[in-house]
Order: structure tokens, then sequence, then C-alpha cells
């Protein structure tokens, strides 16, 4: 089974605008779990513009109080962000290669340039009892210097597959993701995937073997208020149309 990781950075994207704790994030993951879910994923950035680090610590503080949760914390590995995670305690980190700037993860490490940087973050987080994960493209290459960082997984960064779902080279495009996994797997590593997964392209992706976490936010989010929109606006309507009579 494939573990649903959510992504709560837009539930905090949408606290921030009003400056108050509402949506709360720590009670948002507390329903996710309550519907089922099984991963909690945050991903802080420097300014703070969604996941806060007072969020972190407390999302860690909740699923450390629960049997059988995890916490996945992403983000480019600097010291500060390094600290926070030895501070929290995650159950896993997944190394993202962002910029302070980037408005949204949109590649893989490349191993070839920046594998000491990945090698001695994996070290450190190993040594603090942290899964850590790294975030590649579907790229045999790259896949084949990920076991030596002292990675434990990877994460398959699938924009490309989402974007060219439906059309005829997402087939192509398909194979290569498969053969990463099944490669990474072939040299003991375990696999993620996520970015721009949702309800109409996940069910095709998971037909790859041992995928074993899918880390989704926007799309969910996304999917979550359009699900939602006919009971609730059917509520605000009958109370609007009784008011008066």
């Amino acid at each position: 089974m494939t573990v649903l990781s959510v992504n709560l950075n837009k539930i905090a994207l949408l606290r921030n605008s009003r400056g108050r704790d509402f949506p709360g994030v720590v009670q948002f993951a507390q329903k996710f779990i309550d519907l089922g879910v099984r991963g909690i994923t945050i991903h802080p950035r420097q300014d703070e513009r969604h996941i806060t680090r007072q969020d972190a610590v407390d999302l860690g503080r909740l699923v450390k109080s629960l049997e059988g949760i995890e916490l996945n914390i992403e983000g480019y590995p600097s010291e500060d962000f390094l600290e926070l995670v030895e501070k929290v305690g995650p159950t896993q980190c997944t190394l993202v290669p962002d910029s302070p700037t980037q408005l949204t993860s949109d590649h893989g490490w490349d191993l070839t340039q920046q594998f000491e940087q990945v090698h001695e973050t994996c070290t450190r987080l190993n040594g603090a009892g942290i899964r850590p994960a790294i975030f590649l493209d579907p790229d045999t290459s790259q896949v084949k210097l990920a076991p030596a960082t002292g990675t434990k997984r990877i994460e398959l960064y699938t924009e490309e597959y989402a974007a060219t779902y439906g059309t005829p080279e997402n087939e192509s495009v398909f194979r290569r993701y498969e053969e990463s996994a099944a490669l990474a797997q072939e040299l003991g590593l375990e696999v993620n995937a996520g970015h721009d997964l949702d309800l109409d392209n996940l069910a095709r992706f998971l037909e790859i073997d041992g995928i074993l976490e899918v880390s989704i936010g926007h799309a969910l989010t996304v999917e979550c208020i359009e699900a939602g929109m006919t009971k609730v606006v059917g509520k605000y309507l009958d109370i609007c149309g009784q008011a008066g009579n």
C-alpha cells in the first residue's frame, strides 16, 4: 500500500492571509489523520510565507503523540533548516534543491555537481535518526549516484508526468519514471513521489511498483474545495433564504 502524505502548505498560506490561526494547520492535520491519512508533509521556507517554524514544532509534537503517523519535512538543507529539522525530529526529511525565492520545487538534485552537499546532509540526518530522502528527476544516471549519498529514499519529481498526462508523449515519460523507480529499488533505495499528482493521474502513476509514499498538497486542497462546494454553498443559501421570512 502507498502512504498518502498530505502537504499542508496551502492550508498555512490561507491561514497567513488573514493574520489569525484560522484555518489552523495542526487542526487540519488532525482532520486529515482522522480521515485515514498516515502522512503529513510540510515545506517551511525562509520567508515563512506558508508553513512557519512554529508550525513545524507544533506538528512534530502532534505526530509524536500518535501511533503510525509520519511527519515529512521538505526543504533546502541550509543550516537554519537543518537545525529546525533536528529540533522537530520528523520521521523523514526530504532534501530539495530550492532557492529561497523559488515559488515551488521545480527540479531534482544534480548529483554530478551537488553530491558532496547531499552526502554531508544525509550523513547528518542519519546520525540524528531521521530518514533522509532526496528529490530527483526521473533520470537513471542520477539514480545510480543516489545510494552513495547515504539517502534511504528518493522522491521522484512528478511534474513532467502530470504535465503530459493524457497526451501521446505520456507513455514514454511514464516509462522513464518506471525505470527510475525500478533501478532505485534494485540499488536498495525506497521510492516516494510527488508534485502535481491528483485524482485524475494518480492511479496510473501508482501502476509503478514499489511507490511507498506520495506527497500531495495543492491539488488535494483544490479538490477538497471543489468536492465540498455544493454542500457548503447550499447551507449558506438555506440560511440566507430564511433571513427576513
